[in-house]
């Protein structure tokens, strides 16, 4: 009997940093995370500095009984780190440049994925912040070359942390693509030249462009989520898949970390052979549920039980 597939997730683990706390973070990380405690085989490859975040972040790894096979230790760069100050009107973020998820070891992550059965049959997981430096981008490219698993990608757009070039090489490197509204505005106005003030579009024209989109880069699908209203999966045999059927989470404490479980649990679905409709429907109500607790992942691995047992 083969190995069970692998999801292949690349990119930065780190932590935000609040002055009176760190919490360890970032997209893929969380992705990573959540896969881990439903027991679903995942690798995270990304690299971290020998400081106290650091050790913050192999703590995860331990606490989600997570494989360190695709952990690299970067003797010179710092762990990650985004500070964050709050405000009256919400976070702002400084995403620190030249940190330790900027250089990923090319051979080092090749390796390590190779080491991994199941990882050619499963799912490759990736955003675009760990390719704002040449060398971590060299290396998800080579092992994208590398594998002929499918490729997902969660655009996940951080301001000044990215470029037009980037996000065309990795939708045209990308199977299944996750996009907001917001990122799918960028889109339209970089590839339809849509003006961001121009009048809104109708559902005919979003559909026809998001459509338009699914053939320039030949993509399998393309998922755009839409916070607390759901998300539309369309396919590129034609087909569109709504989700607004969504129980509303009894209470937001905050929307960090939302797209991340919501990416999860789909790519959860993909593993464990879900109807589409049915990935699309655990994924908002996963994602809707992490809005109600602080933070992008529990604090409590107890949180997971529920949803365990509910889809068993």
């Amino acid at each position: 009997m083969s190995a069970p597939a692998t999801t292949v997730v690349f990119g930065e683990a780190l932590v935000d940093d609040f002055t009176t706390e760190q919490v360890v973070g970032g997209a893929p990380f969380n992705v990573a995370r959540h896969l881990a405690a439903f027991m679903a085989p995942q690798l995270m490859v990304t690299r971290i500095g020998n400081d106290s975040p650091g050790q913050a972040v192999r703590a995860e790894f331990e606490r989600f009984a997570m494989s360190e096979a695709g952990l690299q230790l970067d003797a010179i760069e710092e762990t990650g780190r985004v500070l964050v100050e709050r405000g009256p009107r919400g976070h702002r973020f400084t995403i620190l440049p030249s940190q330790a998820y900027d250089f990923i070891d090319r051979e080092q992550a090749l390796a390590a994925v190779q080491s991994v059965e199941g990882s050619e049959r499963g799912i490759i997981y990736f955003g675009t912040l760990a390719q704002r430096n040449e060398r971590s981008r060299t290396t998800l490219h080579a092992l994208l070359e590398a594998t002929g698993a499918l490729r997902y990608l969660d655009l996940n757009l951080r301001e000044g942390q990215y470029d037009e070039r980037c996000v065309t090489r990795s939708l045209q490197a990308a199977n299944i693509v996750k996009v907001n509204e917001e990122e799918l505005q960028s889109l339209f106005g970089w590839y339809f030249q849509m003006e961001a003030d121009a009048p809104a579009l109708s559902a005919e024209e979003v559909h026809a462009s998001c459509g338009a989109l699914l053939k320039i880069f030949s993509l399998d699908g393309l998922i755009v989520t839409l916070g607390h209203r759901g998300s539309v999966y369309f396919g590129a045999d034609g087909s569109v898949v709504m989700n607004r059927d969504n129980p509303a989470p009894p209470f937001v404490i905050d929307t960090v970390g939302a797209g991340d479980a919501f990416s999860a649990i789909f790519l959860l679905g993909r593993m464990r052979e879900w109807p589409l409709e049915l990935a699309l429907a655990r994924a908002n109500e996963f994602a809707g549920a992490i809005c109600a607790v602080p933070g992008a992942v529990p604090r409590d691995l107890g949180f997971y039980d529920q949803w365990m047992m509910k889809w068993r």
